[in-house]
């Protein structure tokens, strides 16, 4: 990748899943930490990083016990920086740090590449005044309620994956700048948040 590539933010889908490709062709059976995606998308790395954590947990990786909850965990902290407005993201030293192989982060790229190229086709910059001002915080507000309900889903083979394609869907709304999209993630939160809500209702009862 040049290195003006590098330098400049992830315009799609496609280009998120390089960055990612590339740090985990380097690293190799060394570990990938956030903080090195985190500076492989640029401090303002809202839309990618509300990618590419759903995409873990999507893909086999996520059926590691307690991973979807650790991973909503990073996504609620995300979800309260998106809300508060602040320009550049920020990861405490204890995340920054954790990680996985580059060999595992290599098979979730493989595993992404053919959701990338369809999001990359379907979503570009519709109605993009969604994407802005007070929808940010909406979208914040969304996602960080849908990261309460992955606790109690995750007792659920597969059911955490309903809450983190919302989730991801905010990303790739808030990366390309599609407010159609928008539009649809809110609708999918709908649905995910009362879903979660029922289930902790019913292990309640």
């Amino acid at each position: 990748m040049a290195e003006n590539e590098k330098s400049g933010d992830p315009q799609s889908v496609g280009d998120v899943l390089d960055r990612l490709q590339e740090l985990g062709d380097d690293a190799g059976g060394d570990k990938v930490r956030l903080g090195d995606m985190l500076e492989a998308m640029g401090h303002r790395a809202y839309g990618p990083f509300l990618i590419v954590l759903p995409m873990i947990e999507i893909s086999p990786v996520g059926g590691i016990p307690g991973l979807p909850t650790a991973l909503a965990a990073v996504l609620a902290l995300l979800a309260i920086q998106l809300v508060l407005g602040r320009e550049h993201l920020w990861l405490p030293g204890f995340l920054a740090n954790r990680g996985m192989k580059g060999g595992n982060l290599q098979k979730v790229v493989e595993k992404g590449r053919p959701i990338a190229r369809r999001m990359d086709k379907w979503f570009h910059g519709r109605m993009p005044a969604l994407t802005k001002g007070p929808m940010v915080k909406v979208a914040g507000v969304a996602v960080l309620l849908l990261c309460l309900t992955v606790p109690p889903l995750e007792l659920l083979p597969f059911a955490s994956t309903a809450p983190m394609a919302a989730i991801m869907a905010f990303g790739i709304a808030l990366l390309v700048r599609d407010g159609v999209l928008m539009i649809v993630a809110c609708a999918l939160s709908v649905g995910a948040v009362a879903l979660g809500a029922g289930l902790f209702v019913s292990k309640q009862g």
